[in-house]
């Protein structure tokens, strides 16, 4: 990758400057294992890596399970590594779907964050079928078909399980995340959520096929407080790659830096790891010309506020 005119660097100082980048970084969205899917790392895989590269936190992602007592766990059995350790849960069949009581328990648990339906999704499995999206992972072994999940009812309107759960996410102020619910469906969970005193509201890869927002649609989820979680897997090179560095740009103007998370999405074969992952987009970020704090934001500090972290040192 050849360095921007405008910004030079001295042999061997790009790499440097990388890693300091990097210091206080915040992973939102780590697909390590053991998982039904095949996994290039395990957690404990990727916690070092983070530790290595002195990261703030990691927050493990699974379609299946709540990671939070692995969490908890590695944290003890591997004290003084300096990274955070968090997970949360996933609205899918595996977890019962639009279940208050795994997420009551989940949060009970420590949990951080709780996705809408993901692989479980009525939208994510229409999308398949029409065969938009080519490379989603499969797991190893063949599961049970999914269940469709939508969080509206038939007379259009939002089911009471799924206002109950934003009731509990609101009364210990955690993340709440879109998962791949279609764009409508975000719209109106997030708008309920909102009006429910939700205040971390957080929309996973929007330009992803799945989720597939506009420009205006981005822009009227800011506008009601949602941040925009873009997948760095999609910006890097390896099999889940959609997108060149300039469509990076243009997505985080498009909702602001304020208002953008990196969240690297990656544990998948056929890419990177997390952490090369994160060293890749960073060195994007200094082609575009964005400024330190704002590179800091977008991988770190944003995201670091979510988890109510403090500020980097």
């Amino acid at each position: 990758m050849s360095d921007t005119p405008g910004r030079q660097f001295q042999s061997g100082s790009r790499e440097s400057e990388i890693a300091s980048l990097l210091v206080g970084a915040v992973d939102l969205h780590c697909h390590s294992g053991p998982a039904a899917m095949p996994r290039i790392l395990d957690h404990h895989d990727a916690m070092m890596d983070c530790a290595a590269a002195r990261f703030r936190a990691l927050l493990y992602k699974d379609h299946f399970y709540l990671g939070t007592a692995h969490a908890i766990l590695l944290e003890k059995l591997v004290p003084d590594t300096g990274v955070r350790l968090f997970s949360g849960i996933a609205l899918n069949n595996a977890s019962g779907g639009f279940n208050p009581h795994a997420v009551d328990h989940a949060i009970k648990l420590g949990g951080r964050i709780v996705w809408m339906p993901t692989l479980s999704a009525k939208n994510h499995i229409d999308v398949l079928a029409a065969g938009t999206v080519k490379t989603f992972p499969k797991t190893a072994k063949k599961m049970l078909d999914p269940v469709p999940l939508t969080p509206v009812g038939p007379d259009g309107k939002l089911i009471d399980a799924v206002k109950q759960i934003l009731d509990l996410i609101a009364a210990d102020d955690i993340i709440l995340a879109g998962g791949h619910l279609s764009t409508p469906e975000l719209f109106m969970v997030f708008e309920e959520a909102k009006a429910r005193g939700v205040r971390k509201l957080l929309v996973n890869h929007p330009t992803y096929l799945v989720n597939n927002c506009s420009d205006a649609e981005i822009r009227g989820l800011v506008a009601l407080g949602a941040t925009m979680e873009h997948s760095i897997c999609m910006f890097v090179e390896g099999k889940s790659k959609k997108f060149e560095p300039a469509e990076l740009r243009r997505v985080i103007e498009v909702a602001g830096v304020g208002k953008t998370i990196l969240s690297s999405d990656l544990g998948l074969v056929g890419s990177p790891r997390p952490i090369e992952g994160y060293r890749e987009v960073v060195g994007h970020l200094i082609d575009l010309q964005f400024s330190e704090a704002e590179i800091r934001a977008l991988v770190g500090d944003n995201a670091a506020a979510m988890l109510d972290l403090d500020a980097a040192a």
